[in-house]
């Protein structure tokens, strides 16, 4: 679904009104893939009953907006809180746990290909 365009042309968002999409982190609520041309994405991420996972591609940053947990990172854990940033480089198994909302920015942009688990 593309995103609409604010008066001068640029795409906007409302991220938690865009259609849910289930990834091995959780619920996922993606803008900007087809606007960027695949080059970045921003995603409302709810944690559920996230998979550890890597990506060979993609640099992922997560930003905790709400709710604590952890986010594992090549199998150890850090305590995530609201304002906690993490940068998920290329081959970095990591997952989310507990119970958290994140914006994640990718880039390049989410492609479900580029996600892989051992």
């Amino acid at each position: 679904m593309p995103s609409p365009l604010l008066p001068d042309g640029h795409p906007t968002a409302v991220l938690d009104e865009l259609p849910p999409h289930r990834c091995s982190c959780g619920i996922t609520r993606r803008a900007f893939v087809a606007e960027s041309g695949g080059a970045v994405s921003v995603h409302l991420l709810r944690v559920q009953q996230a998979t550890t996972h890597y990506h060979r591609v993609a640099t992922e940053v997560y930003v905790i907006l709400d709710g604590t947990g952890e986010v594992e990172l090549d199998g150890v854990r850090h305590e995530a809180k609201p304002m906690s940033a993490f940068l998920i480089r290329p081959g970095t198994r990591h997952r989310a746990i507990g119970d958290l909302t994140a914006l994640v920015v990718c880039l390049p942009a989410a492609d479900d290909t580029d996600e892989y688990v051992d």
